[in-house]
């Protein structure tokens, strides 16, 4: 194992087609809504940077989506998608009538690419506003609000200073250490300092999100009902990592209006979206939501507010629950300047995208949260299935933890990401032609940046006779290769082995 990587990909003995074939992974799965799934492998929602910046669905997008329908998973859920009609970038939109048409033209891609085997879910998510973080001197010469309690600590500081003459105040600050920011400055205002400003669901002083309980059921009910309008066989309430809908269910959330506090009050608002949403679609179109086993931050949720949250859901009538962990804003690292906080760079990322630099191995280490959601859905006597995810890469990995009960479907972004076949080449007895994810978070590391994701398996591959679609910087292709093709070998890691199969520990 060399000395900066410490985890191997574990090795595999890989099933024949017939073992495949009598496995839970690839047994059929029917849900509440009546929603019939051909097995039990799901691909999670994954950004691609890939739409147009109005949100619009473009050929690039159709691509990312051919390919993923082509491997033939189970389901495939569409990335996170806007239920705003406001500017966010090239991510997919679905606030307006106007992205219907690709989002249809989206749908029928699936069915086609898939043979209609795969079902095709949209995740849908509303979020704050966060801004780039500021370049100091502007920060403190033009930003930074001059209240009452400002000039008050920094007359106690300074007490010579004329306080009610804004230059006079200005021109202190900006030749102030980062020490004295400290002492005069409020939490929120050295926070906007360091990491950029955060609009957070506590912040009853701003009318838009003092308002989002009045808001946001309606418009998470309209987002749905244009998902059935474009041949979607379901919606994700996205309700995990560091969005609305997750920042109301965290115990961070002191909110005194009837919102926030005690465990109904967090729950209130995802309720009555939920509600909103199931009035709008009816009872046979399939409504999921995917949330937290665990937050990961200093006073954030645990596996026990999960469990509550998860049997809520499902008595509000979730047709299946997807279980997340960590992701938050809170532990994020420092950005640079004019860079926005990214909220997979702290403990609480590492928790949702476990590495192989980790220091506990990557494969399954999530699945207890599953499990733990699981148990407690069973236990109030209800049958609401539980999408597992995080290092799940395996045959013998994903099927064990169906045997044992941890969850009831298998999702896997990055290995399906690594090979989108992978899941078809299981089901067909051809597990030694699977391209393993490394689980190095290279692709992670794009969408940090904004940047078109790939993965460096095969984004460098160039196949005889091809001309493949590349990147915006003219490098990297933008969907994998077709047909028979090898990822680079790279020291330290195990792409395959005929060996025998690796239980979840296994480094």
């Amino acid at each position: 194992m060399s000395a900066a990587r410490r985890h191997t990909v574990p090795p595999e003995r890989w099933p024949t087609a017939d073992e495949a074939a009598r496995s839970r992974l690839f047994a059929p799965l029917e849900l509440a809504s009546g929603l019939l799934l051909a097995d039990r492998t799901w691909v999670p929602a994954m950004v691609p940077w890939r739409a147009t910046d109005e949100g619009l669905v473009t050929p690039h997008v159709l691509d990312w989506y051919r390919r993923f329908a082509e491997g033939q998973p189970g389901v495939l859920v569409v990335e996170a998608t806007g239920i705003r009609d406001v500017p966010s970038g090239p991510l997919l939109r679905i606030g307006h009538d106007r992205f219907l048409p690709g989002l249809a033209q989206l749908v029928d891609t699936v069915r086609a690419a898939s043979g209609g085997r795969t079902r095709l879910l949209i995740q849908i998510i509303d979020f704050l506003s966060i801004r780039r973080r500021p370049d100091p001197q502007r920060f403190l010469r033009e930003f930074l609000e001059l209240t009452p309690h400002l000039r008050e600590a920094l007359s106690g500081l300074h007490p010579a200073l004329d306080v009610r003459d804004d230059a006079v105040v200005r021109d202190a600050l900006c030749s102030f250490r980062e020490d004295e920011l400290a002492r005069v400055l409020s939490p929120r205002e050295l926070e906007s300092l360091r990491m950029g400003h955060r609009e957070r669901v506590t912040d009853l002083h701003l009318p838009h999100v003092r308002d989002l309980p009045a808001r946001l059921p309606g418009l998470f009910a309209d987002a749905a009902a244009r998902a059935v309008r474009a041949g979607f066989d379901g919606v994700e309430l996205h309700a995990a990592h560091a969005y609305t809908l997750a920042s109301f269910l965290s115990p961070l959330n002191d909110r005194a209006d009837g919102y926030g506090g005690s465990l109904a009050g967090r729950q209130r608002l995802p309720l009555e979206v939920l509600a909103a949403v199931r009035a709008s679609v009816g009872p046979r179109f399939t409504v999921g939501v995917r949330f937290l086993g665990e937050e990961g931050i200093a006073g954030g949720g645990t596996l026990a507010d999960a469990q509550a949250h998860a049997v809520a859901f499902t008595r509000a009538g979730a047709d299946v629950l997807s279980v997340s962990r960590g992701g938050k804003f809170e532990d994020a690292r420092q950005p640079k300047v004019g860079e926005a906080a990214y909220p997979y760079t702290g403990a609480s990322g590492a928790l949702c995208m476990p590495t192989v630099f980790d220091e506990q191995t990557p494969f399954g280490r999530n699945l207890p949260l599953a499990a733990g959601v699981r148990a407690a859905v069973r236990a109030a006597g209800l049958r609401t299935p539980v999408v597992a995810s995080g290092g799940l890469n395996a045959f013998s990995l994903a099927e064990a933890a169906l045997q044992r009960g941890d969850c009831d479907l298998v999702g896997a972004a990055r290995q399906s990401l690594a090979d989108p076949d992978w899941f078809l080449k299981l089901r067909q007895g051809r597990g030694a032609a699977i391209a393993r994810c490394l689980y190095t978070n290279y692709c992670e590391a794009l969408d940090q940046r904004h940047r078109e994701v790939t993965c460096q398996l095969w984004d460098r591959i160039r196949l005889p006779g091809e001309t493949p679609t590349l990147s915006a910087d003219g490098h990297r292709r933008l969907v994998a290769p077709r047909g028979a093709w090898t990822p680079p070998r790279r020291e330290g890691t195990q792409l395959d082995s005929g060996s025998p199969p690796s239980s979840a520990s296994q480094e």
